[in-house]
């Protein structure tokens, strides 16, 4: 109540920083220092008129207030902030004008009423840390990713969120992914290019998240993931290489493979399991890999030899590989031989049916 009051007599808000009733050179050099504007837990619906020049100010609290929106002319001016926080208030929207903030490190919208983020958030190049949990959010911008090359940190927990974009995985400098409690129906491809991400939390999206990409298991430096209280049944194979993974948490899946046993006996034997299963299948790919180079290349298909060999065939069925009457000729009076480039011995030549015309002397 102290800082409250201590606020409301300068003016309504805190400047560290910034002195009262000291010279005017002093007063000067202290406008050119940076400067952190605290105006959080005021109870403001708007925001008063500020007379410091805002082009100085690093850091803004606009935190734990009743704040419906922020001006756009105000964001326009910040030019040099570099946190922003506006959590814990009533905001629908961002100001479009937040793309000014070329500077912006940390930007902070949790526990709002937003519902989309504004498209013009991709200009702010220098985001590292973005945190909008607790929203109305259903989708984030498409190519929020394709800009946004030095984000660290991407917390978007408790929304409405179905997708997230393609263009995360372009997010190379991410660390740390917090999706849960959204409606999340799949992760994005090319998952596997976040080389850097060490935390990975999708848990909580209950029954609409029921499969996990295979790139999963491609994360090298992922140390915690947890995927409890969703849908799946069946982790990807590849998860057995994740050899850095400290911290996994898979509870309320109804999963069949691995067994939620083998989960509970700890990672070494999941990741035991996993890597048996995917050297497993790779085996058995392997040797079904075989048949269709046995149909492929079977003598009876004198695909390589017959230049007039019909290209149609029908998906799964060997008997279209064998012999077409269409490369075969009439000789007199109707009668079928085979072609007379073909040797003697010719698969064709011995399965054509016998001639019946005379002798050619």
């Amino acid at each position: 109540m102290r800082d409250m009051g201590e606020k409301r007599r300068h003016g309504g808000h805190h400047v560290h920083g910034v002195g009262f009733g000291v010279g005017h050179a002093e007063h000067d050099e202290k406008h050119r220092e940076p400067k952190k504007l605290d105006m959080s837990g005021m109870s403001m619906d708007t925001i008063p008129h500020l007379s410091m020049p805002l082009g100085n100010i690093t850091t803004l609290d606009l935190s734990n207030n009743n704040l419906q929106s922020i001006p756009e002319s105000i964001i326009a001016r910040l030019l040099n902030v570099v946190v922003l926080d506006v959590r814990s208030n009533q905001l629908k929207s961002l100001p479009n004008s937040i793309g000014c903030l070329s500077k912006l490190k940390v930007l902070n919208v949790s526990g709002n009423l937003i519902q989309e983020l504004p498209a013009t958030i991709e200009e702010c190049r220098a985001l590292e840390e973005l945190n909008a949990n607790f929203n109305q959010l259903t989708k984030l911008p498409d190519t929020l990713g394709f800009e946004l090359h030095g984000l660290r940190r991407l917390s978007v927990n408790s929304n409405k969120i179905a997708y997230l974009p393609s263009s995360t995985s372009h997010m190379m400098a991410l660390r740390s992914l917090d999706a849960r409690l959204n409606c999340l129906r799949e992760l994005p491809d090319g998952l596997e290019n976040l080389g850097n991400l060490e935390a990975l939390n999708v848990s909580q999206n209950f029954q609409y998240l029921r499969d996990l990409p295979y790139g999963i298991g491609l994360l090298v430096s992922l140390r915690e993931l947890d995927v409890s209280y969703n849908a799946i049944t069946a982790l990807p194979d590849s998860m057995g290489c994740l050899t850095k993974l400290a911290r996994f948490s898979a509870a309320g899946n109804p999963l069949v493979c691995p067994p939620m046993d083998v989960v509970e006996q700890g990672l070494d034997t999941m990741r035991a399991y996993l890597t048996a299963r995917m050297n497993g299948a790779g085996k058995e790919r392997k040797k079904k890999g075989w048949v269709p180079k046995l149909i492929k290349y079977s003598t009876f298909s004198a695909g390589m030899m017959t230049p007039g060999r019909a290209t149609n065939k029908v998906h799964g069925n060997a008997a279209t590989e064998g012999l077409l009457m269409s490369d075969y000729r009439s000789l007199d009076g109707g009668a079928v031989a085979s072609p007379g480039f073909l040797s003697m011995l010719s698969p064709r030549r011995l399965f054509s049916p016998r001639r019946n015309s005379p002798k050619h002397h």
